[in-house]
C-alpha cells in the first residue's frame, strides 16, 4: 500500500516585501483561456481517478481506489466520456 504525499504550488518569493509587476490579458482573450483551463483540469481529475491506488495515510486511514468499471459507468451516464452522447 502506498503512502500519501503532499505538494505545494506556491510561487517562490511571492510572499516577499517587494512589488511584483503583472501582465494581464484583455477580456476577449480570457474565455478561451478559461475553457482550456477547465478542459485540462477535468482531464487531470479523471486521469488521477483512473490512476489512483488504494493508499494508507496518517493514523492508518485508508482511502480506497475507485473501481474502474463504476467510474466509467458514472462518466458515461453524465456524458463525460468523449464517445458518449
Amino acid at each position: 500500500m502506498k503512502r500519501a504525499r503532499e505538494y505545494s504550488t506556491a510561487n517562490p518569493g511571492a510572499a516577499g516585501d517587494r512589488l511584483h509587476h503583472l501582465t494581464m490579458l484583455p477580456n476577449q482573450m480570457i474565455s478561451p483561456l478559461f475553457a482550456a483551463t477547465v478542459q485540462a483540469t477535468e482531464e487531470a481529475i479523471i486521469n488521477s481517478m483512473i490512476a489512483a491506488e488504494t493508499i494508507e495515510g496518517i493514523n492508518g486511514n485508508i482511502v480506497f481506489a475507485l473501481p474502474h468499471d463504476r467510474l466509467l459507468e458514472a462518466l458515461a451516464k453524465y456524458g463525460r466520456l468523449g464517445n458518449s452522447k
